[in-house]
């Protein structure tokens, strides 16, 4: 399929750069020419005021939008804060989808999560098992919000022919990913466990569930490719799989955290912690018949963030 190359002046408003997909935004479109790119941090612009935001985007008038900005967590945080996840995330995607079709933007990219997917939904998931089953609980207020965030730019799409793309990312980490225990998703959290059973010299590191659920892992950087590739490329409301589309275990991931991190002691299995969905992995069939494929190897992109962990929270 024949790329049509965005003019490297376009103004791109990146919601949510600051945060683990945001930031790689940012980095990438930077790496690729583009430099028009507005930012305001929190106390500059909250994305949960209204008026704020159409305010900004009429004085800014961004020719492209990209739907970052969202709050999230893990299994613990998800389950813990139904209200938060699905209230904050319902106002800022409403907020900016509305106020991006009101300034005439010519293109907006929402980012959902594989999450929006049932619990047991067929594997690799393919796009159409949205909405054909129950959805996990224990991150059912964050997937009901993407869920809504999807079906808005599909409404605008279908009303007023605005082109509103939605990409269902699977599982990311990478540089500026959260490490907090309380609130981090698997990967980062196992890596700071690993990271610090290994300083303490402790003999074991202690992991929720049973280790047997299977889960997707792609770099942020290799998201934030296929993102230019999908605004380049890719123009129908339909929703798109983002992923690498190779899956792993939750104890293979951890062997090899352990591995990078160099912590040889023991995995010890906390059976009274919930697994969540048994598996999820994507299936990319779409995206790779468009011709985009993730480049950045499962164990390159771990040492990578490890090597970001030290440097950036570990001290």
């Amino acid at each position: 399929m024949a790329t049509i190359m965005m003019d490297r002046s376009e103004k791109i408003f990146v919601a949510g750069h600051h945060g683990l997909v945001g930031s790689a935004l940012i980095r990438h479109l930077e790496s690729e020419g583009f430099h028009n790119l507005p930012r305001r941090d929190r106390s500059q612009l909250d994305l949960a005021d209204e008026r704020a935001v159409q305010s900004f985007f009429a004085v800014e008038k961004p020719s492209i939008v990209i739907v970052a900005a969202a709050k999230v967590g893990g299994i613990k945080a998800n389950n813990d804060f139904p209200v938060e996840f699905l209230f904050d995330n319902l106002r800022m995607q409403n907020n900016i989808i509305r106020a991006a079709h009101e300034a005439a933007v010519r293109k907006l990219l929402f980012l959902g999560s594989s999450c929006i997917y049932p619990k047991f939904a067929p594997q690799p998931i393919p796009e159409t098992a949205l909405l054909s089953g129950p959805l996990e609980p224990t991150n059912e207020a964050y997937a009901i919000a993407k869920i809504a965030g999807i079906k808005l730019c599909h409404a605008y799409a279908r009303e007023y022919g605005a082109n509103f793309i939605s990409a269902m990312p699977t599982n990311l980490f990478g540089p500026n990913d959260n490490f907090d225990l309380d609130t981090s998703h698997a990967l980062p959290a196992l890596l700071r466990k690993a990271h610090e059973a290994k300083t303490s010299g402790a003999r074991e590191v202690v992991v929720w569930g049973s280790g047997r659920p299977r889960r997707e892992f792609l770099h942020v950087d290799d998201l934030a490719s296929a993102c230019l590739f999908l605004l380049e490329n890719y123009d129908s409301p339909e929703i798109i799989n983002v992923g690498c589309g190779e899956d792993i275990s939750i104890r293979e991931l951890a062997e090899l955290i352990c591995d990078v991190v160099g912590f040889t002691g023991e995995l010890a299995w906390d059976g009274t912690k919930p697994d969540g969905t048994p598996r999820k992995l994507l299936d990319v069939t779409k995206l790779h018949n468009l011709g985009w494929h993730a480049t950045i190897p499962l164990r390159d992109g771990i040492a990578q963030t490890y090597d970001w962990f030290l440097k950036n929270v570990a001290h």
